[in-house]
């Protein structure tokens, strides 16, 4: 299996014209006050692009190998979808709406674009992040939790998870206890 490769300077400039550009077409649809947005190569895994917005800071990732891989295929979805996000982050307030709720659709519709949600990349070649598993058990079985979910119940973000089969509530397996007995 060959690696695939980051997309190039020259491909960058190309994304974030691109995004630039239906910003501006928006903004001049809308007759709105749109200001730019930092567009960024670092995302990793499975996703092709993802807007955030921390703390009045707003930014939007691409992720340079899916990129590389379905370089127009992004370029006409995946980048009208992250803008449309910005978009209706900042005429609603993205806390105000669903992610891909009518608000976000009807950006995607004003840039012309069907508001579809997913892409169904082949990721082979593409370096995707894996996750490590935690051990939890209920009253029925062992579970393997992520460690973004891991990392909610120990920081209190999230009280617990649930089992489906049995309905009991998943207690974590401390680490020197989560060989025995798997």
């Amino acid at each position: 299996m060959t690696s695939i490769q980051p997309i190039t300077e020259i491909q960058q400039t190309r994304v974030r014209k691109r995004s630039h550009d239906l910003i501006r077409q928006a903004a001049t649809d809308l007759g709105e006050t749109i200001p730019e947005i930092e567009i960024r190569f670092d995302l990793n895994g499975r996703s092709a692009g993802m807007y955030c917005s921390r703390i009045r800071q707003r930014w939007i990732r691409y992720n340079p190998y899916l990129f590389a891989k379905y370089f127009e295929d992004n370029l006409e979805y995946t980048v009208p979808h992250e803008v449309a996000h910005y978009l209706a982050d900042i005429l609603f307030g993205h806390r105000k709406i669903a992610p891909h709720g009518e608000e976000w659709q009807a950006m995607m519709k004003l840039l012309g674009y069907e508001p579809l949600t997913t892409h169904r990349f082949n990721l082979e070649g593409v370096p995707v992040r894996k996750q490590r598993r935690h051990l939890y058990r209920c009253g029925c079985r062992n579970h393997l939790l992520s460690t973004t979910r891991h990392n909610r119940i120990q920081r209190d973000q999230r009280r617990h998870y649930v089992c489906k089969s049995c309905g009991e509530v998943l207690s974590y397996v401390k680490e020197d206890n989560q060989h025995a007995n798997l």
